[in-house]
Order: structure tokens, then sequence, then C-alpha cells
């Protein structure tokens, strides 16, 4: 592919970007860079936070990972709708409720200062490493297709990628974002239908039932696993989506702080119900995606790479036609932003008001500077995780993802859990202490569970083991109120 024609398309991108950037930066108040004023039309909402859940991780690792699990990835995807059902209907009419800016200061009125604290430096630590993964991949794929050919090292291309995430967040904030992932989501949602489109097209599929046949009659497309040994595990799988979507969304500040951007409950639910729906559509096409691309490798003898992460990228990039490696530069690009824009504006959202205090403590002109400092700042810690997590990957993206929210979600979920299905208060100082030993708990037992348990493998559920023993921990040091 023309190296030239993909900057142009790139930079096009872009100045897009800082189009919408400047429009949606004007008229500003104190709060729009937090609440983006609380005037997003629900249907927006909902379609950005489409390419936000989805972002790299999906666009690339899951149509890869079709060929190491079959679709059993979709027995997640059936369990978010459950989490999103507890979404609408337990958390939001909360936040709503309280009026929240930053969702973890229920955690101050419900225990205290320490569980405030361990709340929202769970978060930071868990978006920050999960949003830099997300960032890795797509770096790594344009790296490949338009840096290297200019002789720009790495560490280069990501520090110019961070540097343009700032750039057009930095005065907007969630007011600029829930529409800069509004169209984020459009080209990457075109990237994935034109190369379906392509592939039917090269296998001589002739519309969509016969498409539709086809994709179905393939072993990849697999959907249940009932091996209860297996960390594929159709339970195992569907509770564990469940409660993936519940703290990778309803206990996090960078997607609830969208909804918390529409007018009012109703619209908030509304946009979740239609997201949840549109969603489970869209999977089902990443991974019928990821079978036509295993039989268009196949039809045609090309070497699959090493890396699954790798397949969609070589072959859109090296065999596919110039308007659909265009397309999907332009699909991966929207990808990697869609979710590291948003998550930029949620550490710097959290950090500024659970720990700097930044709406009690300043007024609004040093407020305005601080927030920037504080934005700045988590850009190049995002850089230098980037580039942390390049030297020590070895798996695909999705199952790191995963994996990590498993271990720092973990103590989110429990002290949630327990603060709305319980009325019992907690020794506040004991909190911390509980956050750090659930998860050194729960990797100890996955790392020991074939040996211990039978041959048992932890898959995604090790993130409701960890909840549990966070509960149950704060069972222990809890007192009626």
């Amino acid at each position: 592919m023309d190296s030239n024609l993909v900057l142009i398309v790139i930079t096009s991108y872009f100045l897009l970007l800082f189009l919408i950037s400047w429009l949606t930066s004007r008229k500003l108040t104190a709060d729009t860079f937090f609440t983006g004023d609380r005037q997003s039309p629900w249907f927006l909402v909902a379609f950005g936070m489409i390419g936000a859940s989805l972002s790299g991780v999906t666009f690339i690792s899951v149509p890869g990972e079709v060929g190491n699990s079959n679709f059993y990835y979709f027995q997640l995807v059936l369990g978010y709708t459950v989490g999103y059902t507890v979404i609408a209907k337990l958390l939001l009419p909360l936040y709503y409720r309280l009026n929240l800016v930053s969702i973890y200061s229920y955690l101050e009125s419900r225990f205290g200062f320490w569980s405030y604290k361990t709340g929202a430096f769970f978060f930071i630590l868990s978006r920050t490493l999960g949003s830099s993964i997300r960032v890795f991949l797509v770096a790594g794929v344009l790296q490949l297709i338009l840096f290297d050919h200019w002789g720009i090292p790495f560490w280069v291309s990501v520090l110019i990628t961070v540097t343009l995430i700032w750039l057009y967040t930095f005065r907007g904030g969630i007011k600029t974002v829930v529409w800069t992932d509004t169209l984020q989501t459009f080209f990457m949602l075109l990237a994935v239908v034109v190369s379906i489109i392509l592939v039917a097209k090269e296998l001589g599929l002739s519309g969509l039932g016969d498409l539709m046949v086809t994709v179905s009659e393939q072993p990849y497309s697999r959907v249940f696993d009932w091996d209860w040994k297996s960390g594929t595990n159709f339970f195992k799988q569907f509770f564990s989506g469940a409660f993936i979507v519940i703290v990778m969304t309803g206990l996090d500040q960078d997607m609830m702080q969208k909804n918390l951007t529409c007018r009012n409950l109703k619209d908030a639910q509304k946009n979740m119900f239609w997201f949840t729906n549109i969603l489970v559509f869209v999977n089902l096409i990443f991974l019928a995606l990821g079978v036509l691309l295993y039989m268009y490798a196949a039809e045609h003898q090309i070497a699959l790479p090493e890396r699954t992460d790798d397949l969609y990228p070589l072959l859109a990039t090296s065999y596919f036609s110039t308007f659909v490696g265009l397309v999907f530069v332009l699909g991966i690009t929207a990808a990697a932003y869609s979710s590291a824009d948003s998550t930029l504006t949620a550490l710097t959202t959290s950090f500024c008001y659970d720990f700097l205090e930044i709406d009690k403590k300043y007024t609004q002109k040093e407020a305005v500077r601080l927030r920037k400092k504080v934005h700045l700042g988590f850009t190049f810690i995002m850089f230098l995780v980037i580039l942390g997590f390049r030297w020590i990957n070895d798996q695909s993206v999705i199952n790191a993802v995963f994996t990590i929210a498993g271990y720092t979600y973990g103590p989110l979920l429990g002290l949630y859990s327990f603060g709305l299905f319980t009325k019992f208060q907690v020794r506040d100082k004991w909190v911390p202490v509980l956050a750090v030993l659930a998860p050194l708990i729960s990797f100890l037992l996955s790392f020991q569970s074939e040996a211990w348990f039978g041959g048992y493998q932890f898959g995604f559920e090790l993130l409701i083991l960890n909840g549990l023993l966070m509960f149950i921990g704060l069972m222990i040091v809890s007192r009626k109120s």
C-alpha cells in the first residue's frame, strides 16, 4: 500500500477531528470538560459508545481470535446483555439521583474516605493499563503500514499518536468526545462492512443468505463450549461477560461519564437499551468477518501469521484492494482514538475530582489551569505504558485486556456490590488492604488452579472470584450501621 496515500487519509481524518473539536469547544463553561453541560442527545451517545466499547481490540483481535477459539467469544457477548440491564436498572438511577460527576464519590458517602480513594485509584490503574494496551495494538499496525516506511521509530509514532489525542480533547473534553466517538464508530463499522463485502465476493458468495449459510457451516462458527474445565466454557463466559460489563462499563468513569452527559435518566436508559442491542449484532459481524478471513487465507494459500492479531491487518494491507486497505486504515485509526480520547478525559476527571477535589479547593481559573496539567500528565503516562507493554506482551491482546480487568476491576466489583446489597458499614481503613489482597489471592488460585482443582482453568470468571473475595473481606471487617 502506498504510504503517501495512507498519510493523506490519516491527515484528512485528523483535520476532521480537529474541526469537530473546534466546533464543540465554543461557548465553554467551567464544567463542560467534565459533564458536557449534560446536553448530549441519547442516540449520539449510544452510537458513539459502540466505538468506545469495541476499540482496536475488537477491530483486530476478535476476527483473528476466531482461529483460536471459534465463536466462543460470543458467549461472553451474550452475557453482556445481562450486565447492561443491571447498569440501566440499578446503577444509572443511583448516579443520576446523586447527581454525580465522578461515580466514585458514591463510595465516600457509603463507606468513607479510604474506600472512595481506593475505588478511584483502581479505576485509574485499570483504565490506564487497558486503554494503553488498546492503543498499543493499533500503534503496531500503523507502525507496520506507515511509520516503518518513513524510518520513524515506534516510540516517536506513539508520541505522535497520544499528542494528537491530547490536542483535540484538551479544551472540549467529554463534549468533544461524544461527537468524535460518533464519527469514529462510523468509520470503524464501515471498514468491517466493506471488508466483508469484498471477501464474500472473492469467495463467490452471492448474497446475504449465502454468506450466512457459509459462515454457519464452518467449524470456526461453533458458539458453545460445554467443557467445564475449559477456560471458554459457556457458563464461565456468559457470567463473566455480565460481570465484565458491569465493572468495565457500569463501574467505569470513562463509560459512565458519557451516559451522565445525557439530559436525564430516561434518556440515559434509552441510550443503554439501544446500545446493547446494536453491540451484540456488531460483535457477531466481527466474528463472521473472522471466519471469512480464514476462509480467504485458505482459498488463496496465504500463510497465517504467528499472532492471530496480525491476520486482518495482513490481508487488508497486502492482499485486498487499495480502497479496502485505505478503509481499513481509517477504521483502525478510528478504533484506536475512540477508546483513547474518552479514557484521557475520564482519567483527568477522576483525578481532578477524586484526588485534587478541583470543585472544592480551587477557583474556576485555577481549576482550568490545573485540569490542563493533569490532562497532559495522563497523556505522558499513557505514552510510557504503551512503550512498556510493547516489551512484555506475548498473547492475543483481547485476552490481555480481560486478564488485566480480572485483577484490577475485582475490588471495584466487591465494593459496589457490598454497598448496594448490604446495609453494613465497613472499617474504612482496611479497604485498601483488602483491595490488594483480593487480586493477589486470585492470582495465586489462578496460577495453581490446574494442580489444586483437578485440571480446572480459570478464564474471564477470575473477575467474579476477585470480586467475591473482596466482598467476603468487607464482610469480615464490617459492622452493622
